[in-house]
């Protein structure tokens, strides 16, 4: 496989529910338009487009509320204002509570990058229930995702071949030929989508975010970022430090990394993770079916994983299960303590010879439905990465950086020091080392990292709240597993988080949560 996209995308483990009609052309002259002044039509969700993941439309809410969408209009370049524009994909849910004390609207953000908001919303709905007691409940595809102008690289049969081929190579004909599978990919992004390439920036959907709030109604921005959407968040309250309302930013990344150090942070969060899924495993009084001790049940891991990079076993027909396929459903079940099933069953059956479930659970991480087709995911993660990230990396500094990746996980090292090269012969500079989240000013900003969390690892909270500045971050603590933790349902975090969006709470620094 060329390289994985970067794996905090997968977060986004639902089925994409999108919005198939709504239009966000590139191309509209509008010149003479105050984008300020425009009004959002909103009107009834239809299903959603083959890019958007496929599906259905998003069910009604309880007690009947209807999703409505909308698409906002917002520059291409927001260095011209006036010049070209493009849509972006909008839905809400409107307040369950008295409209007298209704707050705004609350806007999310679920990670990526490149997971649609308008199809992960509703899927998650349920959890916000209590939020949606005071607030319109909104989310949006950012620009370059699903039906906001989004990006498109390679089609299906092309996809389902990118992710066959082999991400760790062990020598310098594979070396080779993981280069020229990332230029086939990087040069199929620039042909189908090379105008909208330099516009697909964190700062730009930051900007969008602005204007979004500033159409919604609201004076601030109220708002809930998951994982890149932390990212998101403190980019937009660096460059709006005035307008942050009451701000949540769970299953943080650390702003202060440069890829390279992100990439590392990660293969280390991913061996904690697989590190707590074993001693879980061998430490309930059934006997765990795939080893009997933690270090055994990762030996066998190691080698099954070996024995895949040689002799691929049948996954979903007429794939195989590769070595990589394998180590990205490995990894996409780790995002979840409520996945650790599904894994012991994948592993189960791979020692068996039959690799369904695990390919399933790579597929799920890449964006592919069970019919074969591929949402924009993979596209958009990569080409935001590639236009935020200013560094370039070789392949000569990857080996270089092998026995540190190594050291840190010996399941994901190579394949996380790897993925560093899918920026190479990117059309578009990246903008930066790391994003700028300082915000003096900013109202205070609620956040909250996971000690099990794998695809953002728990020191990158506290490096948040540093970089935001003096009384902006206020840190909590979730002694928990999985990636963020208001998701957990963990009864602790649940309340302070509510508790700060709904009455203005704001919890005590370093509380911690089990």
């Amino acid at each position: 496989m060329p390289n994985p996209p970067r794996l905090r995308a997968a977060a986004l483990t639902v089925t994409a529910l999108l919005l198939s009609s709504l239009m966000t052309a590139c191309g509209d002259d509008s010149k003479d338009e105050d984008l300020t002044a425009q009004k959002l039509s909103w009107k009834e969700c239809p299903a959603p487009s083959e890019s958007e993941g496929g599906g259905n439309p998003p069910s009604p809410l309880p007690g009947g509320t209807e999703w409505q969408c909308a698409t906002l209009k917002v520059p291409l370049d927001w260095a011209k204002p006036k010049g070209e524009t493009i849509g972006i994909a909008v839905i809400r849910a409107k307040t369950s509570g008295d409209e007298n004390k209704r707050i705004g609207s609350l806007v999310f953000n679920f990670g990526g990058p490149g997971g649609s908001g308008v199809a992960t919303l509703p899927a998650f709905s349920k959890d916000y229930e209590k939020l949606r007691t005071r607030y319109d409940l909104v989310s949006f595809d950012p620009r370059g995702v699903g039906r906001s102008a989004g990006v498109q690289c390679e089609d299906d049969s092309q996809l389902d071949e990118y992710f066959q081929e082999d991400a760790t190579p062990d020598d310098t004909a594979e070396q080779r030929q993981l280069l020229e599978n990332t230029k086939a990919f990087n040069s199929a992004c620039e042909k189908n989508s090379g105008g909208t390439l330099p516009h697909v920036r964190t700062t730009d959907a930051a900007r969008d975010m602005d204007l979004m709030r500033h159409v919604l109604g609201d004076d601030k921005l109220y708002y809930f970022g998951i994982s890149y959407g932390t990212e998101l968040g403190g980019v937009y309250a660096h460059l709006f430090p005035k307008r942050v309302g009451r701000a949540v930013f769970d299953g943080v990344v650390d702003p202060t990394q440069n890829p390279e150090q992100s990439s590392l942070g990660q293969a280390k969060g991913f061996q904690r993770a697989l590190d707590n899924f074993a001693n879980d495993c061998t430490s309930k009084i059934e006997p765990c079916p795939i080893g009997d001790t933690a270090q055994d049940v990762k030996d066998r891991i190691a080698k099954l994983l070996k024995d895949l990079d040689s002799d691929p076993i049948p996954g979903v027909f007429p794939r195989q299960l590769t070595q990589s396929a394998a180590t990205s459903g490995i990894a996409q079940a780790l995002y979840s303590k409520d996945f650790w099933e599904f894994l012991t069953e994948g592993l189960e059956q791979a020692y068996e010879g039959d690799g369904r479930v695990l390919m399933l659970l790579s597929d799920s991480m890449n964006g592919r439905d069970e019919n074969g087709q591929y949402s924009n995911l993979v596209a958009a993660n990569v080409s935001i990465n590639c236009a935020d990230d200013k560094p370039r990396y070789t392949t000569n500094f990857v080996k270089s950086k092998l026995p540190q990746f190594q050291a840190a996980s010996p399941l994901f090292g190579d394949y996380l020091a790897w993925s560093l090269l899918s920026c190479t012969d990117w059309a578009v500079a990246g903008a930066a080392n790391h994003p700028d989240v300082s915000a003096p000013g900013a109202a205070p900003i609620l956040v909250v990292g996971n000690t099990g969390d794998p695809a953002t690892p728990y020191e990158g909270a506290r490096k948040m709240v540093d970089a935001l500045g003096k009384g902006v971050g206020v840190e909590l603590t979730y002694k928990g597993q999985g990636h963020g933790a208001y998701d957990s349902k963990n009864k602790c975090v649940q309340g302070a988080v509510n508790s700060y969006l709904l009455e203005g709470t704001v919890p005590r620094a370093g509380t911690v949560c089990s």
